[in-house]
């Protein structure tokens, strides 16, 4: 508890420290997108969830087939299911880190401002991430990773960024890898039925 404490101040002392770079402009910029993100994350907060829940009973069974399977079934039924347990976990947290960090939208403009300042040309990233307002949904995240694309962004700057417990989902590394975990969780949907059923056939032939 002492340490997240000690976190939790520590963040909010960079951020503190972080927001008098901030422009007039570039807070103005950083509060529309962070009302058009926090609109879409909470959009997608139940489509997120059914892509959550629904592969679970199959990979529930996949595990368990594995734990009853023999020899070399036993080995490739039960790294699959724990494969596909990770990916569904990895999902999990990363929904749970984004929902969070839209609670507060005007906490959220604040860190993406700081962001927008911290980058090597800001006139350029501010322009960039003015254009993202359109459209919904997912799509929201997959402008945001473009956007970021052509940015120049020192360590430094992913260092600093790290201090931004709500921003830094929306900006590099974390916005690429949200993209990543998410487009792997949809394929997760199908890929465990089938592996589930595979699993099945071959823990019963193996048992023959």
């Amino acid at each position: 508890m002492k340490f997240a404490r000690g976190f939790g101040a520590q963040a909010n002392s960079a951020v503190g420290g972080f927001a008098s770079r901030v422009d007039d402009q570039t807070g103005e910029v950083a509060h529309r997108v962070a009302n058009v993100i926090a609109v879409a994350v909470r959009v997608l907060r139940l489509p997120t969830a059914i892509v959550l829940v629904v592969p679970l009973p199959f990979i529930l069974a996949t595990v368990a087939l594995g734990l009853v399977a023999d020899g070399g079934v036993r080995i490739v039924v039960l790294g699959a299911g724990l494969l596909m347990a990770a990916i569904s976990g990895a999902f999990w947290a990363r929904r749970r880190g984004i929902l969070r960090a839209v609670e507060e939208p005007d906490q959220l403009a604040t860190e993406l401002g700081i962001a927008i300042s911290l980058s090597d040309k800001v006139d350029e990233t501010r322009g960039a991430l003015e254009r993202i307002g359109g459209g919904g949904g997912w799509r929201i995240f997959d402008r945001l990773k473009g956007a970021w694309g052509g940015m120049a962004m020192t360590g430094r700057w992913i260092d600093d960024v790290g201090d931004l417990p709500r921003a830094r989902y929306f900006v590099p590394p974390k916005i690429g890898t949200s993209v990543t975990i998410t487009i792997a969780a949809l394929w997760l949907v199908p890929i465990s039925v089938v592996v589930a059923l595979f699993a099945l056939i071959g823990t019963i032939a193996g048992s023959l």
